[in-house]
This record gives structure tokens, sequence and C-alpha cells, in this order.
């Protein structure tokens, strides 16, 4: 008996320990900035949580669309063509699929019954009302971070929405992961359930842009990797990751493989069009961030995200350091001809848009040379646009690029993909067709 007391305080203070110590192997998403963090309530600047100044009179249900909007959430809470907020996407991970939550206010299968202390459990601390734990899926090691107040008036917004009855989907996966009540374990380490503290020794911007990246936009979520326990390896902050199925390139400041080259207008650019002119067009989940949370955020909110994303420090990755020029004007001249299949599906699909030198005569939307995603030995990218087209609101218009996941094979993605990479990058990638079968599985549907 005494043994096992031993043996059962031993282990407590282990956990202890580890969850007082683990911030120090396991910074979070601001340790980078170095100096002192305040309380909200003692930060001497303009607050830098909540609305822009235009809507800081605003009714909460207006309040609470912007930071919706901010936060991204009709993204993961909507099925392809299903109803806004209703949830069902979706969202398949290595051992298994989970489906979004139906978060309109329906009594009987959305979150109608939800108090504001049921919201914010959700929200910032990763339980729901009948406290079951949630997966990290649901971004709430980052939505901690943001306020009551903003989490509340999101809510509000969300509870103004006419209910939809649809009913939510249980999750497939397997044992162990199937067991939620591990998340409590796990969110003793990985989500500290604390609110946004200010920066003493940032600027103004760069607190806002702290807290709209990291409290609402949850960047880190796609563009950082992951450790073995899942969760954000803040020691290669915005390194680049692959989510869903999609490369989330490097957003560090690194020169070679990041967005440090980038100047101000570009990013600024990128996060508002999906476009930035030399360097790419956005797709994928960053294209639907773009469409749904981006391009709605007032102008300056958009320059204090630059500020910000401009002192994460540099993180080098294996990410295309440097960027191909436009290939020549003729198919024959760029010995790529080797890879006749390849070459077939670009000239068959592909060739009347992007042109043999990957410069569009349509629209600089969609120009592939020297983008990154051509450039990325990997290719990942490259097949998933294939296969899923994407779309860009261009000051032309609308510029849409179909899918052609139903139309060519696993095996005809890949050599497209490879051909492109071998004709418009600086070396050839080696995407298989099993490869591309398994980048079908992880996108979210």
């Amino acid at each position: 008996m005494r043994k096992t007391i031993i043996a059962v305080v031993a282990a407590i203070v282990l956990v202890v320990a580890g969850v007082a110590l683990w911030p120090v192997f396991n910074p979070g998403p601001l340790a980078f900035a170095g100096g002192a963090s305040v309380p909200l309530a003692d930060y001497q600047a303009a607050d830098p949580t909540g609305v822009p100044a235009d809507l800081k009179g605003a009714d909460p249900v207006k309040r609470g669309e912007y930071l919706a909007r901010a936060a991204d959430c009709v993204v993961c809470h909507s099925s392809p063509g299903g109803p806004q907020y209703a949830g069902g996407l979706a969202i398949p991970l290595p051992f298994g699929t989970l489906y979004s939550t139906n978060i309109t206010p329906d009594k009987a299968t959305g979150i109608g019954d939800y108090s504001d202390e049921d919201f914010l459990n959700a929200v910032q601390r990763g339980f729901r009302r009948d406290g079951v734990r949630l997966y990290p899926a649901m971004p709430y090691p980052s939505y901690t971070y943001m306020t009551d107040a903003d989490a509340l008036a999101i809510k509000a917004y969300l509870f103004s929405l006419a209910p939809v009855r649809s009913a939510n989907r249980a999750s497939t996966l397997g044992f162990p992961f199937n067991q939620r009540w591990l998340m409590g374990p796990w969110s003793l380490f990985f989500n500290e359930n604390v609110r946004f503290r200010p920066s003493a020794a940032q600027s103004p911007e760069w607190n806002r842009g702290a807290y709209l990246a990291e409290a609402l936009a949850h960047c880190g979520e796609c563009h950082t990797p992951r450790n073995l326990a899942f969760a954000l390896n803040n020691r290669k902050k915005f390194a680049g990751a692959v989510t869903a199925g999609w490369h989330a390139f490097n957003i560090s400041s690194d020169r070679a493989s990041g967005i440090g080259a980038w100047n101000d207008k570009e990013i600024a650019a990128y996060l508002t069009t999906g476009h930035a002119p030399g360097r790419g067009t956005a797709a994928g989940p960053m294209g639907e961030a773009v469409d749904e949370s981006f391009s709605l955020l007032a102008p300056a909110d958009i320059k204090d995200l630059v500020v910000y994303l401009r002192s994460v420090p540099a993180v080098a990755s294996s990410e295309p350091g440097t960027i191909a020029p436009p290939a020549p004007p003729l198919p024959k001249q760029g010995g790529e001809t080797t890879d006749i299949l390849g070459r077939k599906v670009f000239e068959g699909a592909c060739v009347s848009c992007h042109n043999w030198t990957g410069v569009s005569a349509i629209s600089p939307y969609a120009t592939i040379a020297g983008t990154r995603a051509v450039n990325d030995p990997h290719a990942t990218n490259v097949a998933q646009i294939v296969i899923s087209g994407t779309t860009r609101r261009t000051p032309s218009g609308v510029l849409s690029m179909p899918a052609f996941g139903g139309i060519y094979s696993d095996a005809e993605i890949a050599a497209v993909a490879n051909y492109v990479a071998l004709r418009f990058g600086n070396e050839r990638s080696t995407i298989s067709g099993k490869d591309v079968a398994e980048l079908r599985n992880q996108t979210s549907h």
C-alpha cells in the first residue's frame, strides 16, 4: 500500500513538473518576441483586440460578424454546397475522419442551447456543452488567446443567423484516437487557456497584428510544423507544413524559403487578393482564407498583420530557395520531352491558359512561372490544383481553373505535376500516382 501511494505521488509530481516546465521546451506562439507582456487592462496604448475603429460602436452582432470572418469560422463549419455554419465538412486525418459541427442556433443539432459560458468553454478551452473534449482540429489552442468579449460577439453573430437543422456526423477515428478524454491531458500541455497579453516592448501595430494572426486568424495552425503529439512546434514558427493535403509554405522572415524577400505591398496583396505579382496565386485552404477572411478585413488590419509577419524570426526550411525563370517558348527547347505523358496532359489541358513559358497571356493570376508551387520539388500544390481547381476574383473579373481530378487518373496527374516542376521549376519532382491518391484522401471535402 505504501509503495502504491509513493508511486501515485511520484506520478502526480512528474505531471505537475512536466506541465510547469513544458513552456521551456515548447514555447508559446509569441515567445519569440521577448520582453514583458502585460494584462490587457494594464496596456497603455490602443486596445489591440476587438474590431477596427469604425466598428467600435457597432452592436455585438455587427462586431461579431467581423470577428467571425477574421477567425475564418465559415470555412471549416460549412460543407461544399451546404448551408453556411451548418457543419459537415469532412476533415481527413491519418487516423480517420472528423466532421465539423453545426454552429447555427438550432437547438436540436446546433448550439442554440449554449450559454455564454458554454461557448467560451468550447472556443477557448476545447470542450462542448456536455463536457466532451474537442479535438484540436477546432483551433482552440489558438482561439484561447481571444478575449471573452470578442468570443461572445462571435456568439451573438452566430445566434443572429437562421437556425439550420443538420445533424452532426460521427467521426471515424480508430482506437486510441477515438478516446476524446485523452484531449484533457493533451490540453494540459498544449492549451495554455490564457487570454492575449500585449507586449510592452512592441508597437501598437505589432500587437494588433499579433492578435489578428494568433488569436483570430490562427495562421500557425497551417503554417507551423507539428510535433509528435500533433501540437504546434513554435521553435519552427511559420516554417511551413502540409495541412489538409496542401503545402502551407514558409511565411517566416527567411529570405530564401520564407517571405523575407517580399515587400510589404506584395504580402498585403497576397492576403487581400490571393495574388502577388511574381510570387504566386493562392489556392486551396489559403485561397479560402483569402476569400472568406483576409479580403474582408479592414486595410489597417492587413497593414498590422504585415507588421507582425515581418517580425517572425527567419526559419530556414526545405522549401524552394531559388525560383526558376520563365521556360522557353517552345516545348522542345526545355529538355523535358522525355516525360511524354506529362507533356501530353499539359498540352491538352494547361498550355492554352498557362503558355509554354508559364507566363499567361490571359491574366497574371494564371502565370505559373516564378511561383513557389512549381518550384517545390514535392509538387504537392501543383497536383492539388490540378485535382481541385481554383477560383480567384481578379480586377477584370472572376478567373477559374477547372478541377481535373475527375477527368485525369492519379498517374496522369502525377505525370503533369512532375512535368510542370521540371519545365518551370529548378528540379524534377518525383510525385507518384500513389502520392496523388493519398493527396485526394487528405483533402477536406
